[in-house]
């Protein structure tokens, strides 16, 4: 056998272990691996928070006050930007 070879047998081999560990963690627990900030509880629990958020919280920025961060880091805008729509 070629290196190649091998080295892409171990990677698909790899790659499935990886997704039947997802799949049983979800067929045991019966739902995804929640990492977001803003739905975890334990991470709130801990209080872990998103990056965004702390960034604001230490500036103490005015603008920050007018739209607080929620914890979810796809909601979070750090440019203080507003979209139309």
């Amino acid at each position: 056998m070629s290196s190649v070879l091998t080295v892409i047998i171990v990677a698909v081999a790899a790659v499935a272990f990886f997704v039947l560990a997802m799949s049983l963690t979800l067929i045991f627990k019966g739902h995804h691996i929640d990492s977001e900030i803003s739905t975890n509880k334990d991470m709130q629990r801990l209080g872990i928070k998103c990056a965004v958020q702390e960034t604001r919280e230490d500036m103490a920025s005015e603008n920050c006050d007018d739209n607080p961060c929620s914890g979810n880091c796809a909601g979070c805008d750090i440019e203080h930007t507003t979209q139309n729509k």
